[in-house]
């Protein structure tokens, strides 16, 4: 990915009154190897994160600056550097005024991949630990541990500007460190929600079980798109991506590639036709099946609780709403 400019400021805040430390750097990093190898990292790891808030930039640039910032570094107004400046000051101003523990190296870094360009910052966390020296000597070693990036924003700038009616250009994990820091975090950003990303992937994974029900599938096919649908969205989000109702429609079926897309259009879903899928909620989602003496049973996970219930006592299934074809077959057996 082509790295356009990177620079990292450090900032510690004690957990008591006094106010935090500041340091930044007064000139972009020097494009490396090593550096690149750094962006991927970080990019891989914000990826696997299963839990991220998708939204928009606040319209009010007085109480929420970094935004009006932003747009004066994309128009050249200012450079990176004053830029990140600004910014890593703006973050040291919201620690002190509420008071929340917070030392780490802030890194920022504008980059391209493909056609999109991407702003990242970051708060990295390092750990101690052990090295072995060309001499054969065993010593003490700081490193990066970016599996507690908990802080953490990708904001796509191509999508900001030219598509002034998206309500998720931004992300942000919604990491370990409490309802205040996240909180916080969010207001340095000048970030809103603009889309429920777990509620949206409820209601796609609703949708779905609506189409393989209504398809009235053989359970090797419902667990083949099951597959397919999982194997898609999962793809998406480790590579830092939306989900697209028509791909994930093609991704399902190569000989009907609009079907899926077809029965969300034809239904009210409302759903977008891009969306930020939950890693979280999608892996609580399976198929639960099980075939013995001529009963064959299979439902979707999210199902239980709702429309079947286990009663493990009695041993049973009690089921509820039963699909209209099963109904149909059952009332005309008692004719």
């Amino acid at each position: 990915m082509p790295l356009l400019h990177c620079i990292v400021h450090c900032i510690d805040k004690k957990p008591d009154d006094s106010p935090a430390l500041l340091k930044t750097r007064s000139e972009t990093l020097a494009h490396s190897t090593a550096l690149e190898h750094l962006l991927a990292d970080i990019n891989d790891s914000y990826n696997s994160k299963p839990s991220k808030v998708w939204g928009l930039f606040q319209t009010d640039h007085t109480q929420y600056p970094l935004p009006g910032w932003l747009a004066d570094y994309v128009a050249q107004k200012m450079d990176f550097t004053q830029f990140s400046q600004l910014a890593a000051e703006h973050l040291k101003k919201l620690v002190d005024e509420i008071n929340i523990s917070l030392s780490g190296h802030l890194l920022f870094a504008h980059y391209q991949q493909g056609m999109t360009e991407y702003l990242s910052i970051a708060v990295l966390q390092h750990s101690d630990g052990m090295a072995i020296s060309a001499d054969l000597e065993v010593n003490a070693a700081r490193h990066l541990d970016l599996g507690q990036m908990h802080l953490a924003t990708r904001i796509n700038l191509s999508e900001w500007q030219n598509n002034s009616q998206s309500k998720q250009y931004i992300s942000f994990v919604k990491g370990k460190n409490g309802k205040k820091v996240v909180d916080g975090f969010r207001d340095f950003l000048g970030c809103q929600e603009g889309v429920d990303g777990p509620g949206e992937t409820r209601t796609l994974l609703k949708a779905f079980s609506d189409f393989v029900e209504s398809e009235d599938l053989p359970e090797e096919q419902a667990r083949e798109k099951t597959d397919n649908l999982l194997s898609y969205a999962n793809t998406q989000a480790r590579k830092g991506e939306v989900v697209s109702i028509e791909g994930l429609s093609e991704a399902l079926d190569e000989d009907n590639p609009k079907a899926f897309y077809d029965h969300i259009r034809n239904k009210d879903y409302g759903l977008s036709p891009e969306i930020p899928a939950d890693k979280r909620t999608l892996n609580a989602f399976h198929r639960f099946t099980g075939r013995a003496e001529g009963i064959s049973i299979s439902f979707e996970s999210h199902l239980l609780g709702s429309k079947v219930e286990y009663d493990e006592a009695r041993d049973m299934l009690i089921i509820r709403q039963l699909p209209t074809q099963l109904k149909d077959q059952l009332q005309r057996n008692k004719e």
